[in-house]
């Protein structure tokens, strides 16, 4: 590695925290916040598009998303987000990082916008463009993951690089909490200024014509905070870890961070082998490919498990958050659809989301940011998964104690503390190890790939859980449904998919305190060299 790549980057490790990193972690974690807003809310209004468009005359219950669109809906951000991690990722790679970042999150605040609009007023046509732009908003919503965690991960000192890689990623839950108290807010001054009865007092009534505004400036709201923090994101300069060690430009890299790190960086003149293509013997064992053999055999086994663990923890965690509506129902925290009316049903959707994010989502990922340079990345995911699957079995045995009256409290506990070790766990870990351990050229792809993986695990629990958790007597299923297997077994399965995510912990290295360059092989001698301190068995 040329020396003026190592005075950059050791300055850059051990720069002290200053003003300029936590202003890094508020505007990527700003791309977060809208990222969580955009993919969550639409959990909070699926329930009444079905009252509005799929009203059915003279039935028991209020209409309902027929399945294919339910599935639609749920998971067509989901493929957006999946296409948009694998391509940014690559691209952030290809083009750099800022280049790429100010794309991602001009189209999550088009789409935003846009997922709130119709063409045409039949049911079909309306499912189908929020469909088709809310594909788009997780293509954008996709592209912030790699872009934001690399970027994040570049910048910071090794030291606490950890909590604030953390930090960008806890604003996720306070996008779920914002998710909640928009919907309270909104639905709470529709249902005041439109007072309707109860859907079995007046059925046709029940759902007032302003309702279709409710979910459409929900929706729409998501691009306010991408909005405000557009200017700011082009204000960032390049990584200085891009600009030397893939750019080959030490100096532009020096002159970068010294215009916002206080720390003084030599700009030498620049070694003629640092820039020319990676001629040097050093960079020509550190030229390999993605697909090639010794990437294979260094970073392979790093992402299987990078990717494995993110897509069993997407399961668990995306099939809970989205349909935990269904799961409030189950145990009778939330009345039968029913006896409410339309806007009333939001507002009680959102006050046990906003619930369960203020007691167990948020504190969980600040748990994450104030221990994980502590304690590792390796046991806060172990432990993470592991008490994941107790909570889990802890609710699936005695699901039928928590379903009858008066136990409803405890199962509300449980299930809040699954999602606290989430956050205080894989959900956290599989964002940041990613960001730490592949070389710089393609950190954003490997990234991509696993946060992808993820997606995919997410796309298999929103569809399958949608199914799986219906009612094992078809007389007790949605309209619309056959018979599944019930929340309990459900339940079961997710447990078993945490356990898993336990055994593929162990196949990437814990990367607490250890230089990006020493931890992906980029220095000197082209092999990763831990220091004696640091801790190297798997993670």
């Amino acid at each position: 590695m040329a020396r003026e790549q190592l005075e950059v980057l050791t300055a850059l490790d051990a720069a002290k925290t200053q003003w300029y990193h936590f202003t890094a972690i508020v505007i990527a974690g700003m791309g977060f916040f809208t990222d969580a807003y955009d993919l969550f809310c639409i959990s909070l209004v699926t329930k009444l598009l079905g009252r509005i468009y799929y009203y059915r005359e003279g039935a028991d219950a209020p209409g309902s998303l027929p399945p294919n669109v339910a599935a639609a809906v749920n998971g067509v951000a989901f493929c957006g987000t999946l296409s948009g991690q694998l391509f940014f990722g690559w691209l952030g790679d290809r083009m750099g990082r800022k280049r790429v970042y100010g794309m991602t999150l001009m189209c999550m605040v088009l789409c935003s916008i846009a997922s709130g609009l119709s063409f045409g007023s039949t049911p079909g046509s309306v499912m189908a463009t929020l469909c088709f732009f809310r594909f788009w908003l997780g293509f954008g919503i996709g592209g912030d993951y790699p872009l934001s965690a690399t970027i994040m991960s570049e910048y910071a000192n090794k030291k606490t690089r950890g909590a604030f890689i953390a930090a960008v990623f806890a604003m996720q839950g306070f996008g779920i909490l914002t998710g909640g108290v928009v919907t309270l807010i909104v639905s709470a001054a529709f249902r005041a200024a439109f007072p309707t009865p109860a859907y079995q007092d007046g059925a046709l009534a029940s759902t007032p014509p302003q309702a279709d505004f409710v979910w459409r400036f929900i929706l729409m709201f998501g691009a306010v905070p991408a909005l405000m923090t557009y200017y700011w994101r082009m204000k960032m300069p390049e990584t200085a870890r891009y600009t030397a060690l893939v750019a080959k430009n030490a100096k532009q890299a020096a002159a970068d961070m010294s215009k916002v790190l206080q720390v003084e960086i030599g700009a030498e003149e620049e070694d003629p082998k640092a820039n020319d293509g990676g001629a040097g013997a050093a960079d020509d064992r550190n030229s390999f490919g993605l697909f090639s053999g010794e990437f294979l055999r260094r970073h392979g086994l790093h992402l299987l498990g990078t990717a494995t663990c993110w897509f069993l923890l997407d399961i668990a965690f995306y099939s809970q958050n989205l349909f935990q509506k269904d799961i409030f129902t189950a145990i009778n925290w939330i009345p039968k659809a029913k006896t409410m009316s339309a806007l009333e049903e939001v507002h009680r959707i959102a006050r046990a989301q906003t619930l369960i994010a203020l007691c167990g989502t948020v504190p969980g990922y600040w748990f994450t940011v104030a221990l994980i340079d502590r304690i590792g990345r390796f046991w806060i995911q172990l432990g993470g998964f592991f008490f994941m699957a107790v909570f889990m079995l802890g609710l699936a045995f005695p699901y039928h104690h928590w379903t009858t009256p008066g136990n409803h409290i405890g199962f509300v506990v449980l299930y809040a503390l699954t999602f606290f070790f989430a956050n205080f766990g894989p959900n956290s870990t599989t964002f940041i190890v990613p960001a730490e351990i592949f070389p710089a050229r393609l950190r954003s792809t490997c990234h991509g790939i696993s946060a992808a993986a993820g997606k995919l695990g997410a796309i298999v629990g929103s569809f399958g859980f949608l199914y799986l958790a219906q009612n094992k007597d078809p007389a007790k299923v949605d309209h619309g449904y056959k018979a599944g297997i019930g929340v309990r077994n459900s339940l079961f399965i997710l447990a078993a998919c945490n356990f898993l995510g336990m055994g593929f912990t162990f196949c990437a290295p814990e990367s607490n305190g250890i230089s990006l360059e020493e931890l992906s092989g980029e220095n000197d001698d082209g092999e990763a060299a831990a220091p004696a301190h640091a801790r190297t068995v798997p993670v």
